[in-house]
């Protein structure tokens, strides 16, 4: 099996520190507001990273944490005049029931920042300790970045081409531009905990490396997360933890490719930002997990009207294929459907393309050849279709897919889009017509009549495009 390693740059061959157990790290959520399109693709990312290498045998220990305090949640709360435990809480709940809709599994750890602040400060005292992090006058405690010599690694950065800016805090107390925070010294009134160095709180780097520490040990397999994390999180990560420890923190780093919408990057200042609970107002979940899927895990998604409905055919595909097929229970001739015999080439196919860098959409184009053999079988050897179909299911729930009724699911289809791709497509047309005869009236007219089916348009330089947005009943 093969992972492509941010740190080395390569696909490398992965091999557990102890044989036949993965211990693996992912940052989570800064729980402030409702998890967005980006959080939705990490967190099916590695949930079918797990899904499979579990799958594999391995014994996996999968910790994702919750940053429960920090800036933004400090301004959020006293803009919504909560105390904090109230937006926290209520922001991990909303986030949990999220990931249950997506289909992701809860990780096996879940650590939360202000429940280890004992750990961060032990791991602080050990970097001044070693001379790695020194305490300013006004009660902040930074670390001196010029300190670590492998500073930069990860992102295969040199210190000297380093500015000081967007990414970088500057501040009078620090010794070097470059360093970063690790305590940040309270302000009247703010959620504070006694320190050796006053009232204060966490910096965000320190808590992964702590709480990483605290849950998988010095140095564990697997660290991951989203793409903007590389710098300077999770280079910062390493600097602390290899000073802090004398050890390699992390032998493979995984990242997540961006979310874009309409090919754009996504931004609520540029209107494009979605949360998951609105896309899932519209869309079926499992469409919106296909769509996370069918990407390899490193590329870049584009979240589009037009992405979502190739999402939802494909998966009609596979239901039509499954549609008819009972898959608990079966027998066939006093046989249970383990002991009936179905080519391993799938199997096999499967496996190589999820080897592969967790190759998923070469995954999925094998599980669209089982489903045209399974739409085969049912035509012409009905006694193959029911293992054919138990295995579709079996494999596609390694990804978290096709689990569902297959009845269900098409019967729900059926009725979401009031029109189909290429009737909105020569309304759309009709309507660009209306207007270059100037007819406006008429043009409008399309406008309101797609609108009340739940067919919104947006027109732009680059012409027009639409969502489906399912009518309030």
């Amino acid at each position: 099996m093969q992972i492509y390693n941010t740190l080395t740059r390569r696909k490398d061959v992965f091999t557990p520190i102890e044989p036949g157990i993965v211990r693996m790290y992912v940052c989570g959520m800064t729980v402030y507001d409702y998890c967005h399109l980006g959080h939705a693709r990490v967190m099916v990312a590695f949930d079918v990273i797990t899904r499979y290498l579990r799958h594999r045998g391995y014994d996996v220990t999968y910790v994702r944490n919750v940053t429960d305090i920090d800036d933004k949640i400090l301004r959020r709360a006293d803009e919504n005049n909560e105390s904090i435990s109230s937006l926290t809480e209520r922001m991990i709940e909303a986030m949990h029931e999220d990931e249950a809709r997506l289909g992701v599994l809860p990780p096996d750890h879940e650590p939360r920042a202000t429940r280890h602040v004992d750990d961060i400060l032990a791991m602080i005292e050990t970097l001044i300790a070693k001379g790695y992090a020194y305490a300013a006058d006004n009660g902040d405690v930074y670390y001196r970045v010029r300190r670590f010599e492998g500073y930069g690694k990860l992102n295969n950065r040199d210190l000297d081409e380093m500015r000081s800016g967007a990414r970088v805090e500057v501040d009078e107390h620090k010794e070097d531009p470059l360093d970063f925070v690790l305590w940040k010294a309270a302000k009247p009134g703010e959620a504070s905990w006694p320190s050796p160095w006053g009232e204060g709180r966490p910096g965000w780097h320190i808590e992964c490396s702590a709480m990483s520490k605290c849950c998988l040990g010095e140095t564990f397999d697997i660290h991951g997360g989203g793409p903007d994390l590389t710098f300077p999180h999770h280079e910062n990560e390493i600097a602390q933890s290899e000073a802090a420890n004398g050890k390699p923190f992390v032998n493979t780093w995984m990242h997540a490719g961006a979310v874009r919408v309409n090919h754009e990057k996504m931004s609520k200042s540029l209107g494009n930002f979605f949360t998951i609970r609105e896309v899932l107002e519209h869309h079926d979940a499992e469409v919106v997990r296909y769509l996370l899927v069918a990407s390899h895990y490193r590329s870049a998604i584009n979240y589009a009207p037009e992405s979502l409905l190739e999402a939802r055919k494909s998966l009609e595909r596979f239901y039509n294929a499954l549609e008819g097929q009972a898959l608990e229970g079966l027998s066939l001739e006093g046989q249970s459907l383990e002991d009936v015999p179905v080519s391993d080439r799938f199997e096999a196919r499967f496996a190589a393309a999820m080897d592969d860098d967790i190759n998923t959409p070469e995954a999925l184009s094998v599980l669209f050849d089982l489903a045209r053999e399974l739409n085969r079988a049912k035509k012409e050897s009905p006694e193959q279709a029911p293992a054919l179909a138990a295995e579709l299911r079996r494999l596609g729930g390694i990804l978290g897919l096709l689990q569902q009724d297959p009845v269900t699911f098409l019967k729900a289809g059926s009725s979401a889009l009031p029109l189909s791709e290429e009737e909105i497509q020569a309304k759309i047309a009709e309507r660009a017509a209306a207007k270059k005869g100037r007819d406006f009236a008429a043009a409008d007219g399309i406008r309101d009549e797609l609108a009340a089916l739940g067919i919104i348009l947006k027109d732009a330089r680059e012409g027009t495009t639409w969502v489906f947005e399912k009518p309030e009943v």
